[in-house]
Protein backbone atom coordinates (compact mmCIF):
# COMPACT_ATOMS: atom_id res chain seq x y z
CA UNK A 1 0.00 0.00 0.00
CA UNK A 2 1.03 3.62 -0.43
CA UNK A 3 -0.29 6.77 1.05
CA UNK A 4 -1.12 9.90 -0.86
CA UNK A 5 2.15 11.61 0.04
CA UNK A 6 4.49 9.04 -1.46
CA UNK A 7 6.16 9.85 -4.78
CA UNK A 8 6.72 7.07 -7.28
CA UNK A 9 10.17 6.07 -8.40
CA UNK A 10 11.32 4.78 -11.80
CA UNK A 11 9.51 1.59 -12.91
CA UNK A 12 6.67 2.08 -10.41
CA UNK A 13 3.14 1.20 -11.36
CA UNK A 14 0.57 2.80 -9.09
CA UNK A 15 -3.22 2.81 -8.90
CA UNK A 16 -4.76 6.02 -7.57
CA UNK A 17 -8.48 5.96 -6.79
CA UNK A 18 -9.86 9.41 -6.14
CA UNK A 19 -13.18 10.99 -5.22
CA UNK A 20 -12.26 14.66 -5.55
CA UNK A 21 -10.45 16.09 -8.63
CA UNK A 22 -8.58 18.39 -6.24
CA UNK A 23 -6.82 15.28 -4.89
CA UNK A 24 -5.77 14.24 -8.36
CA UNK A 25 -4.57 17.76 -9.22
CA UNK A 26 -2.45 17.98 -6.07
CA UNK A 27 -0.90 14.53 -6.46
CA UNK A 28 -0.24 15.00 -10.17
CA UNK A 29 1.59 18.26 -9.51
CA UNK A 30 3.78 16.51 -6.95
CA UNK A 31 4.39 13.63 -9.33
CA UNK A 32 5.37 16.10 -12.06
CA UNK A 33 7.98 17.71 -9.80
CA UNK A 34 9.45 14.34 -8.80
CA UNK A 35 9.57 13.12 -12.42
CA UNK A 36 11.29 16.26 -13.67
CA UNK A 37 13.81 16.03 -10.83
CA UNK A 38 14.69 12.52 -12.04
CA UNK A 39 15.20 13.79 -15.58
CA UNK A 40 12.17 11.98 -17.01
CA UNK A 41 9.76 13.12 -19.66
CA UNK A 42 6.33 13.59 -18.04
CA UNK A 43 2.88 13.19 -19.58
CA UNK A 44 -0.48 13.87 -18.01
CA UNK A 45 -3.01 11.92 -20.09
CA UNK A 46 -6.63 13.02 -19.86
CA UNK A 47 -9.89 12.67 -21.81
CA UNK A 48 -10.39 16.42 -21.38
CA UNK A 49 -7.17 18.43 -21.94
CA UNK A 50 -8.82 21.45 -20.27
CA UNK A 51 -9.78 19.64 -17.05
CA UNK A 52 -8.90 20.90 -13.56
CA UNK A 53 -5.65 18.91 -13.39
CA UNK A 54 -4.44 20.15 -16.77
CA UNK A 55 -5.21 23.76 -15.88
CA UNK A 56 -3.38 23.43 -12.56
CA UNK A 57 -0.33 21.99 -14.30
CA UNK A 58 -0.27 24.73 -16.93
CA UNK A 59 -0.30 27.34 -14.17
CA UNK A 60 2.96 25.98 -12.74
CA UNK A 61 6.08 27.85 -13.91
CA UNK A 62 8.19 24.68 -13.93
CA UNK A 63 5.60 22.90 -16.08
CA UNK A 64 5.63 25.71 -18.63
CA UNK A 65 9.43 25.61 -18.77
CA UNK A 66 9.44 21.82 -19.09
CA UNK A 67 6.79 21.96 -21.81
CA UNK A 68 8.90 24.37 -23.87
CA UNK A 69 11.87 21.98 -23.84
CA UNK A 70 9.76 18.88 -24.53
CA UNK A 71 10.02 17.45 -21.02
CA UNK A 72 6.33 17.71 -20.09
CA UNK A 73 2.97 17.69 -21.85
CA UNK A 74 -0.76 17.37 -21.39
CA UNK A 75 -1.79 14.60 -23.79
CA UNK A 76 -5.28 13.63 -24.89
CA UNK A 77 -6.53 10.16 -24.02
CA UNK A 78 -7.75 9.60 -27.58
CA UNK A 79 -4.27 10.21 -29.03
CA UNK A 80 -2.61 7.82 -26.57
CA UNK A 81 -5.10 4.95 -26.37
CA UNK A 82 -7.58 3.53 -28.88
CA UNK A 83 -9.98 6.22 -30.15
CA UNK A 84 -12.93 3.94 -29.34
CA UNK A 85 -11.61 3.50 -25.78
CA UNK A 86 -11.22 -0.28 -26.15
CA UNK A 87 -7.58 -1.10 -25.52
CA UNK A 88 -5.54 -3.63 -27.47
CA UNK A 89 -3.17 -4.71 -24.67
CA UNK A 90 -0.19 -5.76 -26.80
CA UNK A 91 -0.47 -2.76 -29.13
CA UNK A 92 -0.74 -0.36 -26.19
CA UNK A 93 2.37 -1.78 -24.52
CA UNK A 94 4.23 -1.46 -27.83
CA UNK A 95 3.12 2.17 -28.12
CA UNK A 96 4.41 3.03 -24.65
CA UNK A 97 7.65 1.16 -25.33
CA UNK A 98 8.17 3.26 -28.46
CA UNK A 99 7.38 6.48 -26.57
CA UNK A 100 9.84 5.47 -23.85
CA UNK A 101 12.59 4.85 -26.41
CA UNK A 102 11.82 8.24 -27.96
CA UNK A 103 12.16 9.90 -24.55
CA UNK A 104 15.50 8.19 -23.95
CA UNK A 105 16.74 9.21 -27.40
CA UNK A 106 15.84 12.82 -26.57
CA UNK A 107 18.10 12.69 -23.50
CA UNK A 108 15.55 11.97 -20.78
CA UNK A 109 16.02 9.19 -18.24
CA UNK A 110 12.67 7.63 -19.10
CA UNK A 111 8.98 8.32 -19.49
CA UNK A 112 6.59 8.89 -16.58
CA UNK A 113 2.83 9.25 -17.02
CA UNK A 114 -0.22 10.01 -14.95
CA UNK A 115 -3.20 8.70 -16.89
CA UNK A 116 -6.78 9.56 -15.98
CA UNK A 117 -8.11 6.25 -17.32
CA UNK A 118 -11.69 6.20 -16.04
CA UNK A 119 -13.16 6.37 -19.56
CA UNK A 120 -11.24 3.23 -20.51
CA UNK A 121 -12.95 1.00 -17.92
CA UNK A 122 -16.57 2.15 -17.89
CA UNK A 123 -18.11 -1.09 -19.23
CA UNK A 124 -17.51 -4.69 -18.09
CA UNK A 125 -15.87 -5.50 -21.44
CA UNK A 126 -13.55 -2.49 -21.15
CA UNK A 127 -12.69 -3.38 -17.56
CA UNK A 128 -11.82 -6.97 -18.47
CA UNK A 129 -9.48 -6.08 -21.31
CA UNK A 130 -7.91 -3.13 -19.48
CA UNK A 131 -7.03 -5.17 -16.40
CA UNK A 132 -5.32 -7.63 -18.73
CA UNK A 133 -3.40 -4.69 -20.19
CA UNK A 134 -2.51 -3.48 -16.67
CA UNK A 135 -0.60 -6.71 -16.01
CA UNK A 136 1.07 -6.66 -19.42
CA UNK A 137 2.31 -3.08 -19.03
CA UNK A 138 3.37 -3.88 -15.47
CA UNK A 139 5.60 -6.61 -16.89
CA UNK A 140 7.12 -4.17 -19.38
CA UNK A 141 7.92 -1.76 -16.53
CA UNK A 142 10.17 -4.34 -14.90
CA UNK A 143 12.69 -3.79 -17.70
CA UNK A 144 11.67 -0.56 -19.47
CA UNK A 145 12.45 2.98 -18.28
CA UNK A 146 8.75 3.66 -17.88
CA UNK A 147 6.53 4.35 -14.88
CA UNK A 148 2.83 5.06 -14.63
CA UNK A 149 0.13 6.22 -12.28
CA UNK A 150 -3.32 5.00 -13.32
CA UNK A 151 -6.00 7.31 -11.89
CA UNK A 152 -9.62 6.20 -11.54
CA UNK A 153 -12.62 8.25 -10.42
CA UNK A 154 -14.24 6.04 -7.77
CA UNK A 155 -17.74 7.65 -7.85
CA UNK A 156 -18.07 6.91 -11.57
CA UNK A 157 -16.74 3.36 -11.44
CA UNK A 158 -17.85 2.01 -8.07
CA UNK A 159 -15.80 0.22 -5.43
CA UNK A 160 -15.86 -3.21 -7.09
CA UNK A 161 -14.33 -2.03 -10.36
CA UNK A 162 -11.69 -0.04 -8.49
CA UNK A 163 -10.71 -3.10 -6.46
CA UNK A 164 -10.43 -5.21 -9.62
CA UNK A 165 -8.03 -2.63 -11.06
CA UNK A 166 -6.07 -1.96 -7.88
CA UNK A 167 -5.27 -5.62 -7.20
CA UNK A 168 -3.28 -5.74 -10.47
CA UNK A 169 -0.88 -2.99 -9.33
CA UNK A 170 2.17 -3.30 -7.05
CA UNK A 171 1.21 -0.03 -5.34
CA UNK A 172 -2.14 1.60 -4.62
CA UNK A 173 -3.90 4.01 -2.29
CA UNK A 174 -7.04 1.83 -2.21
CA UNK A 175 -7.79 0.93 1.39
CA UNK A 176 -8.99 -2.51 2.46
CA UNK A 177 -7.45 -4.28 -0.54
CA UNK A 178 -6.51 -7.73 0.75
CA UNK A 179 -4.21 -8.98 -2.00
CA UNK A 180 -2.26 -7.85 -5.06
CA UNK A 181 -0.99 -9.82 -8.05
CA UNK A 182 1.67 -8.08 -10.12
CA UNK A 183 4.71 -8.62 -12.30
CA UNK A 184 8.24 -9.05 -11.01
CA UNK A 185 11.68 -8.86 -12.59
CA UNK A 186 12.22 -11.83 -14.94
CA UNK A 187 14.83 -13.36 -12.63
CA UNK A 188 12.32 -13.45 -9.76
CA UNK A 189 9.62 -15.47 -11.50
CA UNK A 190 6.39 -14.74 -13.29
CA UNK A 191 4.47 -12.69 -10.70
CA UNK A 192 4.27 -11.68 -7.05
CA UNK A 193 1.46 -12.30 -4.61
CA UNK A 194 1.13 -10.12 -1.52
CA UNK A 195 -1.43 -9.65 1.23
CA UNK A 196 -4.06 -12.22 2.21
CA UNK A 197 -6.10 -14.73 0.24
CA UNK A 198 -9.15 -15.95 2.14
CA UNK A 199 -12.81 -16.80 1.63
CA UNK A 200 -13.69 -13.14 1.05
CA UNK A 201 -11.69 -12.78 -2.17
CA UNK A 202 -11.61 -16.20 -3.86
CA UNK A 203 -13.50 -15.02 -6.94
CA UNK A 204 -11.40 -11.87 -7.26
CA UNK A 205 -8.24 -13.99 -7.03
CA UNK A 206 -9.53 -16.37 -9.69
CA UNK A 207 -10.36 -13.41 -11.94
CA UNK A 208 -6.98 -11.74 -11.35
CA UNK A 209 -5.13 -14.94 -12.24
CA UNK A 210 -7.11 -15.28 -15.43
CA UNK A 211 -6.45 -11.69 -16.44
CA UNK A 212 -2.73 -11.92 -15.67
CA UNK A 213 -2.55 -14.80 -18.18
CA UNK A 214 0.77 -16.07 -16.84
CA UNK A 215 2.77 -18.16 -19.30
CA UNK A 216 4.84 -21.11 -18.01
CA UNK A 217 8.59 -21.35 -18.49
CA UNK A 218 9.95 -24.89 -18.75
CA UNK A 219 6.68 -26.19 -17.37
CA UNK A 220 6.66 -23.94 -14.29
CA UNK A 221 4.75 -20.87 -13.10
CA UNK A 222 6.87 -19.22 -10.42
CA UNK A 223 5.09 -16.98 -7.92
CA UNK A 224 7.05 -14.88 -5.44
CA UNK A 225 4.95 -14.97 -2.27
CA UNK A 226 7.26 -13.52 0.37
CA UNK A 227 4.70 -10.78 0.99
CA UNK A 228 1.73 -13.15 1.19
CA UNK A 229 0.71 -13.27 4.85
CA UNK A 230 -2.12 -15.80 4.57
CA UNK A 231 -3.74 -18.10 2.06
CA UNK A 232 -6.38 -20.73 2.63
CA UNK A 233 -7.00 -24.09 1.02
CA UNK A 234 -9.42 -22.73 -1.60
CA UNK A 235 -6.88 -20.21 -2.86
CA UNK A 236 -4.34 -23.00 -3.17
CA UNK A 237 -6.87 -25.11 -5.05
CA UNK A 238 -7.54 -22.22 -7.46
CA UNK A 239 -3.81 -21.83 -8.04
CA UNK A 240 -3.40 -25.56 -8.66
CA UNK A 241 -6.27 -25.60 -11.15
CA UNK A 242 -4.88 -22.55 -12.92
CA UNK A 243 -1.46 -24.20 -13.34
CA UNK A 244 -3.06 -27.46 -14.45
CA UNK A 245 -4.98 -25.69 -17.24
CA UNK A 246 -1.61 -24.38 -18.45
CA UNK A 247 -0.02 -27.82 -18.11
CA UNK A 248 2.44 -26.46 -15.61
CA UNK A 249 3.50 -26.74 -11.98
CA UNK A 250 2.88 -23.70 -9.79
CA UNK A 251 6.01 -22.94 -7.78
CA UNK A 252 5.13 -20.91 -4.70
CA UNK A 253 8.14 -19.24 -3.07
CA UNK A 254 7.26 -18.36 0.51
CA UNK A 255 8.99 -18.21 3.92
CA UNK A 256 5.93 -19.75 5.61
CA UNK A 257 6.50 -23.44 6.30
CA UNK A 258 2.82 -24.02 6.97
CA UNK A 259 2.11 -23.53 3.27
CA UNK A 260 4.11 -26.61 2.31
CA UNK A 261 2.34 -28.67 4.97
CA UNK A 262 -1.05 -27.50 3.69
CA UNK A 263 -0.15 -28.44 0.12
CA UNK A 264 0.83 -31.92 1.31
CA UNK A 265 -2.36 -32.33 3.34
CA UNK A 266 -4.50 -31.29 0.39
CA UNK A 267 -2.56 -33.55 -1.96
CA UNK A 268 -2.00 -30.89 -4.60
CA UNK A 269 0.64 -32.34 -6.94
CA UNK A 270 0.37 -29.32 -9.25
CA UNK A 271 1.92 -27.02 -6.61
CA UNK A 272 5.47 -27.06 -5.29
CA UNK A 273 6.47 -24.87 -2.35
CA UNK A 274 10.01 -23.50 -2.15
CA UNK A 275 11.53 -21.68 0.79
CA UNK A 276 12.06 -17.94 0.33
CA UNK A 277 13.76 -15.39 2.55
Amino acid sequence: MIDGERHTTPHDHVCWAYDDPEFLADRTARHLAASLARGERFWYITPQPTDLVAERLRALPHFAAAERRGAAAVVSLASTYSPDHVVDPAAQVAAYAAATEEALAAGHTGLSVVAEATELVRTPAQLDVFTRYEHLIDRYMRTGAFSAVCAYHRPRLGDRAVVELACMHPQTNVEGLLFRLYAVAPADGHAALTGELDMSNHELFRTALDRADLRPTDGELVLSASGLRFLDHRALAHLGEYAQRRRATAVLRTPHRATARLVDLLNLPGIRVEAAA
